[in-house]
């Protein structure tokens, strides 16, 4: 990383954005123009090796993009589900191979059949209506899904109004900022993006670096294959994650705050948008909100296809207009992050939060779930389930309640299910009887909850082919920063691949170090985490993989 690159990326201040204009360039044609690349290094001060650089990296930005039309979900939950081939049949009576793409993951988990056209997703039945939405039918894109909460309803609780809602930020205002601060800490509210670090600390982090400009971002990049939670917010409460980002300002002194949303989410950048606008027509935002003296505003971000920039320092290098390729820490974003100020990430679902917190009281929050996983979790059931859907449950519920009696049980024989995104465990069927909803219960099991999205893998599925998948999908994403992810995970993609399609033997002293070297030499979670699935379908699926090894 340049300290320099940095700074002159963000001479201009956030609403003057490198990326941005980038992704504004590619609306036209697919793909931003080698003349507006030019252009753009110059307005900047950077190197035409910048842009380009930066451009030719993400999926709708890249010069292969241009001419694409529509793009197919190639998702884990779409492609266990085996609906994907007869979507591409379809779509080929319309449009030329060239002008099909593809998009990882829709966040239509739930039905599948999941494709993106003309700036809208669909799913389920939709495809069989492609006449019509090629003719620009406006319903059809629209789905749903079983929204419920099995104790206190917070997450998912109705909305009331902007000002009965705003109140509780408000009156925060009126207190100490470092009071603010401490009825976070006091909830023990942990990361829902994956990792599980204590929100209060990385804001405490943030607050104690003495800068006049810091930064908060929502990730909102949720690229894991069969989690649509963060969907759900955007959409549907978007006023509860900007009113975490609000109050995540006012206690560590930001004023700026920016909402990273994904490409393959594009309603949800439009909802957003819109209440954004509610707040500045109630003056909620802005200079001096509630003659309190504190300032703050949003920039929403329009990510552009790549699933690595869910990991917080490749979001801050995309942010910039640099290639989202991972930061060596220290230092960490809360000291050094966006052009070099102190930055706070965080997950949607983490800043939804924060309003029961400020409303009710840290001790309130803590008072759900498990000691040290505490308050709720939103969980994504796939299709395979009678009642797929998302849930709210309280940390601490045991996995077969949310199976059997939220989901209803799987429509179809399933043999295992990946919980928490493709970096996640690969839980048999058995072992659901072993777990709860937490953080503990994943981790003492050898498994990961993550974001707590559930795709299931059906009994037909060969376990083989669900591990070539897999390295094939972190092959493609991986940012390329580090050898060991970059090399490691297209070996293991060729390595698997070789034994589904000859006779080849894998040799297991081989494949175990490379997952090893995976693990410990990886620069961050992508090429770290990747090994953790592969090694829980070793352990549980022995007899159906040792044909493939020797």
């Amino acid at each position: 990383m340049s300290d320099n690159l940095s700074e002159l990326l963000g001479r201009k201040g956030i609403q003057e954005n490198l990326f941005d204009k980038m992704g504004k360039l590619a609306v036209p044609d697919g793909s931003p123009s080698d003349e507006a690349l030019a252009q753009l290094a110059e307005e900047f001060l950077i190197g035409k090796a910048n842009t380009f650089g930066t451009a030719t990296f993400y999926d709708f930005l890249k010069p292969e993009n241009k001419g694409k039309k529509v793009y197919v979900c190639n998702g884990t939950a779409c492609v266990c589900a085996g609906t994907q081939e007869k979507v591409i049949e379809k779509l080929t009576n319309t449009f030329s191979k060239e002008e099909i793409g593809h998009m990882t993951c829709l966040g239509r988990c739930h039905e599948n059949a999941a494709f993106h056209y003309d700036g809208k997703n669909y799913s389920g039945d939709a495809i069989n209506q492609l006449n019509n939405i090629v003719e620009g039918s406006e319903k059809i894109n629209k789905d749903a899904y079983r929204v419920a909460a099995t104790g206190p309803a917070i997450l998912t609780r109705d909305f009331t109004n902007i000002t009965a809602y705003y109140q509780p930020f408000l009156d925060a205002l009126k207190k100490d900022s470092a009071a603010v601060l401490e009825e976070i800490k006091t909830s023990n509210l942990r990361g829902r993006g994956g990792a599980g670090f204590p929100m209060g600390m990385k804001l405490e982090f943030c607050r104690k670096v003495e800068n006049k400009v810091k930064f908060i971002i929502c990730n909102a990049d949720e690229g894991d294959p069969g989690a649509y939670s963060d969907r759900y917010l955007l959409e549907q409460q978007p006023h509860a994650v900007l009113f975490g980002m609000l109050i995540s300002g006012y206690a560590t002194h930001a004023a700026y705050g920016i909402v990273y949303i994904r490409a393959e989410y594009p309603e949800s950048v439009a909802i957003v948008q819109q209440a954004i606008d509610q707040l500045r027509a109630h003056g909620l935002i802005g200079e001096n909100i509630g003659v309190s003296g504190f300032n703050f505003d949003f920039k929403i971000i329009q990510a552009q296809g790549s699933y690595i920039c869910g990991e917080e320092t490749a979001l801050i290098n995309s942010i910039e207009g640099q290639r989202p390729e991972v930061r060596v820490r220290p230092p960490y974003p809360a000291q050094k992050g966006l052009f070099n100020k102190p930055t706070v990430v965080n997950n949607v679902e983490t800043l939804a939060a924060l309003h029961f917190i400020i409303t009710e009281g840290g001790q309130a929050w803590k008072n759900i779930g498990t000691e040290r996983s505490s308050g709720t979790k939103l969980v994504c059931l796939d299709s395979f389930f009678n009642n797929p859907g998302m849930y709210e449950v309280e940390m601490g519920t045991p996995l077969s309640v949310v199976v059997n009696e939220l989901g209803g049980g799987f429509k179809a024989p399933v043999k295992a299910l990946q919980i928490g995104g493709p970096l996640g465990g690969l839980v048999p069927v058995e072992k659901i009887k072993d777990l709860t909803v937490d953080f503990e219960s994943f981790s003492k099991q050898g498994f990961l909850l993550g974001h707590a999205s559930v795709v299931s893998v059906p009994e037909d599925y060969p376990i083989m082919k669900f591990i070539e998948h897999l390295f094939d999908f972190a092959s493609y994403e991986s940012c390329g920063k580090c050898f060991p992810c970059r090399l490691g995970t297209k070996r293991g993609q060729e390595l698997s691949e070789k034994a589904l399609t000859s006779e080849y033997k894998i040799d297991r002293a081989l494949f175990n170090d490379l997952l090893t070297t995976l693990e410990e030499g990886s620069l961050c979670a992508h090429g770290g985490g990747i090994p953790l699935p592969v090694r829980n379908a070793l352990q549980y699926f022995d007899d159906e993989l040792k044909q493939y090894f020797n």
